[in-house]
């Protein structure tokens, strides 16, 4: 079993930046491909950032690409998500998510792919 809780949530104003973090325990972290994902209420859940296990591979959706950053410390281990030049349309949850396996260095982007979840942290960003 792993357990993930999130901080680092807030409200901030349109431009800003705020640094999600994920913290694990529970298994080996270094061996935990990750992601985060995000949800507005009446929405699906959708795919923001993922991370392989390694650390060595990313992906962001485009509506984030080159303001987003995802990033994971084996040595801490926490998962983050860097968000700069933040705007209104990236006001969800973020949730973090992680699973096992996918030694191969792959990407997983999707919801199902995951087996353990945050409880999710809330990002308000205001026009």
């Amino acid at each position: 079993q792993v357990q993930l809780v999130e901080s680092g949530g807030g409200l901030v104003q349109a431009g800003g930046s705020l640094r999600l973090s994920c913290t694990a325990s529970g298994r080996s972290f270094s061996t935990l491909a990750m992601a985060w994902f995000r949800q507005v209420p009446g929405r699906e859940r959708e795919f923001v950032s993922v991370i392989n296990w390694r650390g060595d591979a990313t992906y962001d959706t485009d509506s984030v690409k080159g303001r987003f950053t995802i990033s994971k410390d084996n040595a801490k281990n926490t998962l983050y998500l860097q968000m700069n030049g933040l705007k209104s349309e990236d006001t969800a949850v973020y949730y973090c998510a992680a699973r096992t396996g996918g030694f191969s260095g792959r990407l997983f982007f999707t919801e199902r792919e995951y087996s353990y979840w945050g409880q999710g942290t809330q990002v308000t960003v205001s026009s």
